[in-house]
């Protein structure tokens, strides 16, 4: 009964150690691991903006749905122009004289793709709707509306997925804590996401950690 004891004892505290260690190491690795692939969700999610933007550039409103905004990438031009100052001789009819005036002119000066401006030689804007790492090829969530702001209507969008999918394999209580953050060094909430259906704004919930210089 004694080497049994023992032998129990030992066992036990084996499975303690190790508790002890997963509970140090663990966060350690699953932050590691949402870094990464935040990185790449957010990659992703900035790569719709610059495609969103774009489409609203040339559309006047953002795409409710990523087969509208895929095709539009592959088709789409933008339209370069050029204002330049003039003004000509006009008769007044008030002082019955000739009078100068001024206009603006808006040359064409040509067309260029927004495929090759957006992602030149690139063809990953093919894949924008795909969450990166997800288990079961889930997609972005898009939404495009109208709001009113001061009586002007605006067009809004957003694009969103939740953490859940992106880390799916990971522990659920760690999972939990990090969609319940509120901080300014991480991305706060269950959703990583850009752009806003009730604001007009096209900015990620994302900390700065996450952006290159020149990014937002």
């Amino acid at each position: 009964m004694k080497t049994v004891l023992q032998i129990v004892l030992w066992i036990a505290c084996i499975v303690l150690g190790f508790l002890i260690y997963r509970s140090v190491t663990g966060p350690i690795e699953f932050d590691k691991v949402k870094k990464e692939r935040f990185a790449e969700v957010i990659a992703k999610l900035k790569d719709i903006r610059k495609a969103q933007e774009a489409y609203k550039t040339v559309t006047g409103k953002y795409a409710n749905n990523f087969p509208s905004l895929i095709t539009f990438v592959d088709t789409a031009k933008y339209t370069i122009t050029q204002q330049r100052d003039s003004s000509y001789m006009e008769f007044d009819k008030t002082y019955q004289i000739d009078m100068l005036k001024e206009v603006k002119i808006i040359d064409t000066l040509g067309f260029v793709s927004v495929k090759d401006s957006l992602f030149k030689n690139s063809d990953r804007y093919k894949n924008l709707a795909s969450v990166p790492y997800a288990q079961n090829n889930e997609q972005f969530t898009i939404k495009a509306d109208m709001v009113d702001k001061s009586g002007y209507r605006a067009p809004v969008f957003e694009v969103k997925v939740d953490k859940d999918i992106i880390l799916y394999d990971q522990p659920k209580d760690l999972r939990d804590r990090e969609n319940a953050h509120v901080s300014v060094e991480e991305v706060n909430g269950p959703a990583i996401k850009v752009g806003s259906l009730s604001e007009v704004s096209t900015s990620g919930n994302w900390p700065p950690i996450y952006d290159k210089k020149g990014d937002q």
